[in-house]
């Protein structure tokens, strides 16, 4: 991997010119480089956003109304640069591959796959595929390029993983939280919910697995939706991979069948449609996977 400084780029501390898209996405890096999520790094002043910036605030002691003020601007570090070239590899074409619709091919594939450069760029950078075309406009001929201009949403060398003692995810706001002992919100990852809302678990469980790479069991009474040709393949183990259906992290909790897992549709993030875990990005679960532990508390609010 080598790394080339595209361009430096720092907030500015006038809460006018700031909305526009240059700097929403140094605002979504900079949130993301410390831990507090705005999903996918897209240039959109949403409220994904909004509420990241709004959690940051709370838990560094500034009035909390998700704006960026002189207050913010000056206290929320946006290290140059923002924006870095990336050399695409042998190795990152070799993860490259098929990851089918059909439930019996996706079980008989070596892996769920990567299918393009962009997929897989987007991803490892936290951003929208739609951004990355827009930085890159040889990118509709992928193959043929070699060096992308990428979000640098790589942590800084200063910037390391939180101390956390337990888990909080709110249901209201589909997001998880990550605290410290002493309660304060050192992390925040949105996430997707159950889509039917008797699926929705409120209460204290625990951590009882973090599995990378895991593999999937597809059970066709899980999807009344599918054509009687799949709900007759009965029960399959689909292989690991980012396009697996549950990413590329399981956190198993102490409620049967209940996890946070990464997804293989990271735009997704937020909404309410889910079989009744938590979905966060795949980036977002392998950040969970560094700082939590089997036996932690993970409570689940209505809130």
């Amino acid at each position: 991997m080598r790394w080339t400084v595209v361009a430096l780029g720092l907030m500015t501390c006038s809460p006018v010119a700031w909305g526009q898209s240059a700097e929403v996405v140094a605002l979504q890096i900079t949130l993301d480089r410390y831990w507090y999520s705005p999903g996918c790094v897209d240039g959109r002043l949403g409220p994904r956003t909004r509420r990241a910036l709004q959690v940051w605030q709370e838990a560094h002691g500034l009035p909390a109304h998700g704006e960026v003020d002189f207050a913010t601007a000056t206290a929320l570090p946006a290290a140059p640069p923002l924006f870095v070239e990336y050399e695409v590899t042998e190795a990152d074409r070799q993860q490259l591959g098929r990851a089918p619709l059909d439930w019996r091919e996706r079980s008989q594939v070596p892996a769920m796959a990567y299918e393009t450069l962009t997929e897989l760029l987007a991803e490892r950078f936290h951003c929208t595929e739609r951004l990355l075309r827009e930085l890159n406009p040889g990118a509709t001929n992928e193959s043929a390029l070699t060096i992308w201009k990428v979000p640098n949403t790589q942590l800084p060398h200063a910037v390391r993983a939180p101390s956390v003692a337990r888990l909080q995810v709110s249901l209201a706001q589909r997001e998880v939280r990550a605290l410290d002992a002493a309660g304060r919100v050192v992390a925040l990852f949105p996430c997707s919910v159950a889509a039917v809302e008797e699926k929705r678990p409120v209460g204290t469980m625990t951590v009882t697995s973090v599995i990378a790479r895991p593999n999937y069991t597809f059970d066709p009474e899980n999807f009344p939706q599918l054509d009687p040709v799949q709900r007759a393949y009965g029960k399959l183990i689909i292989p690991p991979g980012p396009n697996n259906p549950v990413g590329a992290v399981w956190i198993g909790l102490s409620r049967p069948g209940l996890g946070i897992h990464g997804t293989p549709h990271p735009e997704t993030v937020g909404r309410a449609e889910s079989l009744g875990c938590f979905r966060v990005t795949n980036w977002n679960a392998e950040r969970l996977r560094q700082v939590v532990t089997v036996g932690m508390e993970v409570e689940v609010t209505a809130e």
